[in-house]
């Protein structure tokens, strides 16, 4: 996950990963490629976040277009999209404002996160419990396979 150490922690973007990522660090066995991040809405973030973006060289992901399609990832913009599929030099990026189930955002995934050291990097990580919450109430059926043995992860690690 060089896309961390690269881009996001070096321009001090706040963030928690989400979704399959969250899941596979919490040692679920769960199987992913993409990091999936809910970063903070505030002003000071957005704009770090776009500086970041900018540095990794992110493209929105589209089908059909291997390389993905250029786009100027400037803070107005990002504050007004939900979420943003891309690719980056370093891996796909999927980045999600307001995850399913957490009308809070970042800040309500932030309560609960776990830091996991990646690569030498300390990562805010939303809690098992969160990701579960997250793919129960999105219902895309790739989220409710996955959810059974996240469940069982999670009641063992409560035991």
């Amino acid at each position: 996950m060089s896309l961390l150490s690269a881009g996001l922690i070096d321009h001090e973007v706040r963030f928690v990963i989400i979704g399959g990522m969250a899941a596979r660090l919490h040692e679920t066995g769960h199987a992913t490629i993409d990091v999936d991040i809910c970063p903070s809405s505030d002003d000071a973030n957005l704009s770090n976040l776009a500086d970041a973006l900018q540095e990794l060289g992110a493209r929105l992901r589209v089908e059909g277009v291997p390389d993905g399609v250029p786009f100027d990832p400037h803070p107005t913009m990002l504050r007004g999209v939900a979420m943003m599929t891309l690719i980056t030099e370093e891996e796909p990026l999927d980045m999600c404002f307001v995850p399913v189930g957490f009308a809070g955002g970042y800040d309500s995934l932030n309560e609960h996160a776990s830091i996991i050291v990646v690569g030498a990097v300390d990562v805010p990580v939303a809690s098992l419990r969160d990701v579960v919450t997250s793919k129960r109430a999105s219902g895309r059926p790739k989220d409710i396979v996955a959810l059974p043995p996240l469940e069982a992860h999670l009641r063992s690690r409560e035991r």
